[in-house]
Parts: structure tokens; sequence; C-alpha cells
């Protein structure tokens, strides 16, 4: 961070405004030399202030965004704190004088320049030479022109700045008030040739006149935007306390999400609140039409937009999301595209999503002002906007979105076929908030002309979440039933009961939604055929009860979607596992061509199917739903953090820590997972428990059961303990979670009795018996050393019933059949029971139950790689990750080689454990049968041995292989 110089510029200054020749009208005023004095308070933000230390080491560093985000504040604060940044803590208050920084040194020189409208040619030049003065300590007819400078004088100016002894580090403010590109021309040439001793920090808005496209293809550009500038929760709460305001922490959340944490509405907001009797509720109110809200922005950013562009914002400001194409459409302009791209890029107004093709979302509180603008439109005018609107996303399929703007531009016939042809669509999945203000109402004649149009109403209304509308229209729809004719009164009453369980499913009321869901199925055609399930399918799910349908026809498909993808969600939320109603759910949203029921049902099936350890079918289905289209007008966060769910589970099941911990994390933000909760294994387990444990249930005790098996992993069994025994209490009501119950206590068990707490597991274990508990029963037992009582304990896997039991059980089950065979001295036995065990965890990818399983397993294992195996190439993985997968430290050899084996010896050992001849080992190889008779005699001499299976034996010992 740089050094301050404020008295050097002053004084630099004061000499330059009474300099022999300089006219008296043009002062150079001092200052615009020093950095600026922010309001009282400003909170300190660390990741910013060493992102501009990070920054600051390259050649230029732009801030760029809006009005009001806070640029000028950053780099005063940056420049005041010195090189203090790292030690100051979030929350600081940085007090407005005195000089904080302790600079070494080897850090720039600092030089200011605030600039202003009007700053071109001679006037910017000489500032700049009066900046450059200060940080250079050059005189005053030294090499800096005080006017744009010739080209012999920049050659001779780079020269110098070479030459100085410490780099000097300029930061132009409001750099975009330059107009005249030929201004910043010398600028740049600097840049090229002063070899890096001059360094440019830029706080800007848009506009600006340099070469930053070659500066980022180079690396030469450090940019910080509006998403780095946002506050975020905990700044938010800083800033509140700096102005003694108090607010709890769901309100701080909701007004950093209201303000997309804009920096000038926060401190608008933190001043207005302290006067409110009622806080929380004011912020649930605090919008863009606020007067100083709305003042701020007609008076600092909508002027810095040209005509053109403003009218776009406003036009596109009608739909929540908008791409090129749909612009186009609302505004006719073929140069949709590329405007909104500009007004995302350094202007910072739209946010651009990471989609193909890309969508903008507007800032909210900007977004709040242009809608109230656009109230103001003569209603023709409006009603023409959001008619375009509904023929695009109609023709787009986004059916929800086409539906709102129909109603809202009077389209009664397109709303009616919308609602009709896509009413399995219309149900709402996702629990973001959606803020749509409720339609005009149709009028009385056109209810009773089509009565589908109030179930269309009913519709909009249930899936923005209005429970009193949509039954209100419901009503109004069903009063006009009896006029209908026959055929269409029965699809009609149909649409009434779909529309039933959505407005359920909404009020949180599963008993009905189960009741409206039989309804529903009864309405089905009779001769109905199974649904056809896909190859990804569950063990046992063909064989579940068949629904029948109407001979495939999409009717029915989408009555076998809806209704399955509706109770599957509510025995789900009530904690149980219903993998097979998901799977022949999705392959009935599928056959009818529904992508959101579908992405709701391959999204749920593949956690399901993980937990089941049908890993292949879980990953395919978890990669099929992040795999479907982002840009639907769904929010998807939820079924995004269930796939991810989903992978990280599978992952853990394959042994790959890593990557079960990403994706962990990218799942944690949906399911309300915050702070160290879910991070690497090194970070503290937390006391949160995930917010969205009430409604997903089974999504956050997955999340629980993979991060504490994280935490065993890594050598803190405790932390995972407790992450379980959170989970469990947390499932203690709901009757439903008995498969989900059982995984708990199984883990949480096994975890306190290799702890060393048998007593503590086996209380827990009392009376169980389910395979999964009849399982950590056993193994419990073994750890504590009683192998006949570990017997009694495990139940029979190879048993008929046991094909229905997850394959991690089944996988322990059968692992612990053979330890027990191999310590009773059958060791025939023990290697058949492997080689079954293998059998089953070969086409899953399960290792996690041989790698991270106590140490008489390995050594199992490589009795196995002696005795002959089909799954060579399998075990001997398992063999070595065994060896590297146990977090409790390794048994010290019980001596060490006096002459170590080479690169070559090793391989040549690790091929010793299988069955293959020398001649195939060196065929393996592409040696001769020499080369490895000679690496093998070296192996015997240097691991004292005299024969292949002595050799062998010595290795493991050693840890060799």
């Amino acid at each position: 961070m740089p050094e301050q110089r404020n008295r050097v510029r002053v004084e630099t200054a004061r000499q330059v405004d009474t300099a022999p020749g300089r006219p008296a009208e043009s002062p150079l005023l001092a200052s615009r030399l020093t950095p600026a004095v922010p309001p009282e308070p400003v909170v300190a933000r660390p990741r910013l202030l060493r992102r501009l230390d990070e920054g600051s080491a390259g050649p230029v560093t732009l801030i760029a965004a809006p009005a009001g985000w806070g640029k000028t504040t950053l780099l005063a604060s940056w420049v005041r704190l010195g090189g203090a940044a790292p030690d100051v803590e979030p929350g600081a208050i940085v007090p407005d004088s005195g000089d904080l920084s302790v600079p070494p040194e080897a850090r720039p020189v600092p030089a200011w320049l605030s600039v202003e409208v009007g700053d071109d040619g001679d006037r910017l030049w000489a500032y700049l030479a009066a900046a450059l003065r200060s940080a250079t300590g050059s005189a005053e007819d030294g090499p800096l022109p005080d006017r744009p400078p010739r080209p012999e004088q920049l050659e001779v100016l780079a020269a110098t700045l070479a030459a100085a002894d410490r780099p000097v580090l300029l930061v132009l403010d409001d750099l975009h008030r330059v107009a005249d590109p030929a201004a910043l021309t010398g600028l740049e040439f600097l840049l090229r040739h002063a070899e890096q001793r001059l360094r440019l920090v830029i706080g800007a808005r848009a506009g600006l006149h340099l070469p930053l496209h070659r500066l980022r293809l180079a690396g030469e550009l450090t940019e910080i935007g509006p998403d780095e500038l946002a506050f975020t929760d905990d700044e938010v709460a800083d800033l509140l306390t700096a102005h003694a305001a108090a607010l709890p922490a769901a309100a701080v959340h909701q007004l950093c999400d209201r303000t997309g944490g804009w920096p000038a509405a926060l401190r608008i907001a933190a001043l207005a609140v302290r006067g409110q009797p009622d806080p929380e509720r004011w912020v649930g109110q605090f919008g863009g039409d606020q007067p100083e809200i709305a003042g701020y922005l007609h008076e600092e950013v909508l002027p810095t937009l040209d005509p053109a562009e403003e009218d776009l914002l406003r036009r596109t400001a009608i739909v929540d999301t908008v791409c090129a194409d749909l612009a186009e459409a609302l505004t006719g302009r073929a140069d949709a595209g590329p405007a909104l791209a500009a007004l995302a890029g350094i202007g910072g107004l739209l946010h651009r999503e990471d989609t193909r093709p890309p969508w903008y979302r507007c800032e909210p509180l900007l977004a709040d002002l242009l809608r109230a603008d656009l109230a103001r439109l003569p209603p023709d005018e409006l009603r023409d906007l959001h008619a375009r609107a509904a023929d695009w996303y109609a023709e787009d399929g986004r059916p929800a979105d086409g539906l709102r703007h129909a109603l809202a531009a009077g389209r009664w016939d397109l709303a009616g076929d919308l609602f009709v042809a896509h009413w399995p669509e219309l149900t709402r999945y996702d629990r973001d908030p959606v803020h749509a203000p409720a339609p005009m109402t149709p009028p009385a004649e056109v209810i009773r002309a089509d009565p589908e149009v109030a179930l269309a109403c009913a519709a909009e209304r249930a899936y923005a979440g209005d429970l009193p509308a949509a039954t209100s229209h419901l009503r109004s729809a069903a009063d006009h039933a009896a006029g209908l004719p026959v055929p269409r009164r029965d699809r009609f009453l149909r649409l009434v009961t779909a529309l039933e369980v959505s407005v359920a499913r909404v009020s949180d009321d599963p008993a009905e939604v189960r009741a409206a869901a039989a309804r529903l199925l009864r309405t089905r055609p009779a001769g109905a055929t199974p649904t056809r399930v896909p190859d990804s399918a569950p063990s046992g799910a063909a064989s579940s009860a068949p629904t029948t349908g109407g001979g495939g026809a999409t009717d029915d498909a989408d009555l076998r979607a809806f209704t399955g993808t509706a109770l599957g969600l509510v025995e789900l939320a009530d904690g149980a596992l219903p993998v097979a109603r998901f799977v022949r759910a999705r392959a009935a949203a599928r056959e009818a061509g529904r992508p959101r029921t579908e992405l709701v049902g391959a999204s749920r099936a593949a956690l399901l199917l993980a937990v089941r350890g049908e890993l292949r079918a879980a990953e395919q289905a978890a990669r099929d739903a992040l795999a479907m289209p982002p840009c639907r007008g769904w929010s998807c966060r939820l079924d995004c953090a269930y796939s991810y769910l989903a992978l990280a589970l599978v992952a853990q099941l394959r042994d790959q820590p890593e990557e079960a911990a990403a994706n962990l994390a990218l799942a944690g933000p949906a399911l309300g997972i915050v702070g160290g909760w879910i991070g690497g294994p090194e970070t503290d387990a937390g006391d949160d428990w995930p917010a969205a444990a009430a409604d997903e249930p089974v999504a956050a005790t997955v999340a629980a059961l993979c991060r504490a098996k994280l935490h065993r992993d890594s050598g803190d069994p405790a932390a995972g303990q407790r992450l379980l025994v959170q989970a469990r209490e947390a499932l203690a009501d709901r009757p439903s979670a008995t498969e989900l119950a059982g995984l708990l206590r199984a883990a949480e068990a096994e975890l306190r009795a290799e702890r060393g707490d048998l007593d503590a597991a086996r209380d827990l274990l009392v009376g169980a018996s389910e395979p999964v508990l009849a399982v950590a029963a056993a193994k419990v037992e073994l750890l504590a050393g009683d192998a006949a009582a570990a017997g009694r304990a495990l139940p029979g896997w190879q048993s008929p019933a046991a094909t229905s039991w997850p394959l991690p059980v089944r996988l322990d089950a059968g692992l612990l059949d053979a330890l027990l065979a191999e310590r009773a001295g059958d060791g025939r036995r023990a290697g058949r029971i492997l080689e079954q065990v293998l059998d089953l965890a070969g086409p899953q990818g399960c290792r996690r139950v041989f790698t991270r399983a106590e140490p008489p397993v390995r050594d199992l294992l490589a009795a196995h790689l002696d005795a002959g195996t089909a799954h060579f190439a399998l075990v001997s993985d398992l063999v070595r990750g065994a060896g590297r997968s146990i977090a409790r430290p390794a048994a010290e050899p019980r001596d060490t080689l006096d002459e170590p084996l080479t690169e070559r010896e090793l391989t040549i050992l690790r091929y010793l454990q299988s069955i293959l001849s020398n001649v195939e080992i060196a065929s393996e190889l592409s040696l001769s049968v020499n080369t490895v008779k000679t690496h093998v005699r070296n192996i015997y001499r240097k691991l004292d041995a005299t024969r292949r299976r002595e050799a062998v034996r010595r290795a493991r010992e050693l840890r060799l292989i």
C-alpha cells in the first residue's frame, strides 16, 4: 500500500500556483492532489485493500463501477492507511486524518490526482506534472511538462521514471471525466516505456480512453468491479454498527439483498433506519422508489447514460432478466446485444449471468426505479411491452414468464392457451421469492366465455406465492364449470385438481397434497401402461407397483410426472428416501417433454441413488441435471445443490476427499450452510445447522454425513461426532426418516467406537434391527476385540433380502464377514467372500470401504493378491490406497534398508505381488527377461529374501508396497 506524502503535494501545488508565466486565473488546487476525505464513518474493508495491494504491484489497476459504488472512498482509505491493510480488522473505523502507514523503503512513491470535468489537454497535464513532481522530487524546470508533451519530452520523462530509485504509483480518481482520447496518449506511452516504474491505479465509471483490451490480454490489468465492491452481509452489519443502527441478522441479509450491496444505498439506508419505529419492517419495504434513492439515481446514475441506453434499460426493466434476443423483441433494436454487454461491462449497471447465451439482470434498486417509470407510461404502450414479452417467452418455451406477461397485457386467449398446454411446468419448485405484482383481473365476460383463463390466473398467483388470490381465482373458475361441454369439462376438472395440488404444495399442506394427487390420478383414462423406467433406475424400481397410464399419451405422462414429483417432494420433506418415485417421475417428465419437472426428478434421484450406493447412475443423473439449460427462467439453486451433493457423496464413496469437499462447498449456499461448516477438512465444524434443514432434511443430513466423514478422515472425529449428533436431533420429530436416522446412528456409533467410547456406541445401537445398524453393531464388537459377538451381530448380507440394502451397507457387511473368516483361520473362505465383495464394489467404483478401513483390511487385500484375483488391478490400487488413506499414524517399520531400491526395482517389486512370471513382467515393461531377472536378484539381496513370497512379505512390512 502506498506511502502518504500529503505535505509535499500541497507545497508543490502552491509553488506551481505562483510559478512565473502561469496565468493567475488558472491556479492548481492542492485539494485535487491529495486523497479526498470521505464522509465519516468509513468501514475498513481489508479484502479490497489487499486486492489493491496485489493489483498495484502491476502496471494498471482499474476500479470501474457506476456512481455510488465507493471507488473514491476505497482509494482514499487505501492511501491513508498506508501499509496497514493486513492488520486492519474487518469493521474497523478508518479515521479521517493521521498517518497510519509504516512504509518500507521498497514501496512505490504515491501521487494522487482527482480528475474533474474539463480536464483535457493542457489542464490535465498541468495537474499530472504537479502530481508527478511531488512523487519524484523533480524541479520546476525538470523533464515534467505541464502541457501535453511532445514525443521527445515523453521519451525524456519515461527515461527519468525508469531511472528513479522507487516506482511511482499514480492514483487517478474519476478518470472517465477526460473526454479527449488524445489527452491520455502520453500516459499510455509512459506505461509502455518507463520500465514498469510507473504504475496506475484508476477509479472510473465508463468510457475510458485507454487500451484496456490490450492490457487485459497482456495480463497487465487488475480489475475491481461492482461484484467485488458490493458489501457483504458482514460488511453491511459493520456499516450499520458504525451508524448506531441495529438490525437483526435476517434484516441485514435482506437489506444487502435488496440493495445488491450498493454502498451509496446502504449508507442512505443506515442513516434512515435509525429513526424508524420498526426498522425490520422498514427494510422489507426499502426499494428504489425511496425519495433519497430515486433522487440519487436520477442525479448521479441515469445522467451518465445517453438517451438510447436509458431507453433500453427502461424497456427491458419490464422483465427480471434479459438476453439479446428478448431485448431486441422489446425495443426493436438490432444492436441490443452489444448495448447490453457494454452496460454490463465497465458500466456496471447490469449483472451478467454465467450462461450461454448471456443473460443480464439490472441492479435491484435501479430496476425498482425503472419499473416505477414504466408504470407512468400510457396504458397502451405498457400493454404492448407486456405483449411483446409474452410472445417471446411463449416462443422460447418459458411458460411461467409468458403467462405472467400475457395476463398483464390482457392477452386472455394466449394466457389460457399457455396454461392448458404447459400446466405441469407452472408449479413452483424454487424456494426463491417471486416479486411479481398481481396482473389485472380478467373481465367477467371473459371468464364466462373461457373459465380456463381464471385457472391461468390462479396458476400465476400460486406460482408467485399469493395463495389468497390463487384460491379466489380457483373459486371463480369453478363457478363456471357446469356450462362447459362434457369432454372439455373433464379436462377442466383435471386442471382444477392439478392446481389444488400446486396450492397445497405452496401452502405446505402435505396431507392435502396427497389427497389432491390421489384425486388427480383417478382422472387418468383406463387401459394404462407402466411407466418406462430408464437404465439408470435403482435396484427394485422396476419391480415396484406400476403406475398405470393411458397408453403412453402425453396427457397421461404429464399426470404421472406431475403427481410423482409432488408426492416425492412431500415424502422427501418428511425425511423419507423415495428413490423409485423420483426415477419414475423423471422418466415420465422426459416422455412428456417437461424439462423443469425432469430437472427436479433428476437432481433428487441423483442424491437418493448415491445414498443407495448406485454411484454410476447417481453421477449420470447429477451431471444430466447440471447440464440442463440454466437460462430458462428457473432459479435452479436447490436443484443444483442436490446435484452437487450427489456428486460429493459419489466422490466420498470413491475415496476422493478433495472432490467431495469441493462439491460440498458448491452445494452449501442453497442449503444455507455458512462459515466453516462446509469448508475443507481442516476447518472447524461450527455450531450452525443448515438453514434449509427444516425444509430439506434429507439434503442437510447427507451433507452432515459427508462432512463428518471428512472430519474423521482428517483426524478430527470429535468434530464429526458433534455434527452427527446435531443431525440426529434434527430428525427426532420425523417418523418417516427411519432409514436416514439409521445412517446417522450407525455413523455416530462407529466414530464413538473409534474414539474408544464403546459403551456409548453400543447404547446407540441397542435393539437395532435395520441392516445398517446391525452391521455397525458388528463393527463395534470387532473393534472391541470380540469376534464372536461381531459374528452374532452381523446380518446375512448374501440373503435374497439383502439385495435391497444400500450397496455401502452390503460392502461393509461382506468385508466384516471376510475379516471374521480370516480371524477364524479359514483363509479360503475369506478369499471367496472378499472376491464377492470386490464383484459388488468394482462396477460402481466404491473404494472407501477398503481404503478407510482398519489395517487388517489392507493385510487381507494383500494376501488376496498373492492367492490370485479377477480384480488384480483394483486390489493392487486398493492396497496402495489403504496405506495412504488411513488418517491415523502408520506403524513404524521394524527396520530400514541398508541399500534403497531403485525406481525400476520398486516397479518390478509391485509386479512380484501378482501371479505374473518373469517373462510376462518383462513383456509388460518392454524389458528383456535377463534384465528383469537381474532386478529380481537385486531386490532379493536388498530385502534379505530368498524367494518371491518372502520378498513381497518383507516389502509390505517396510511399507514399500
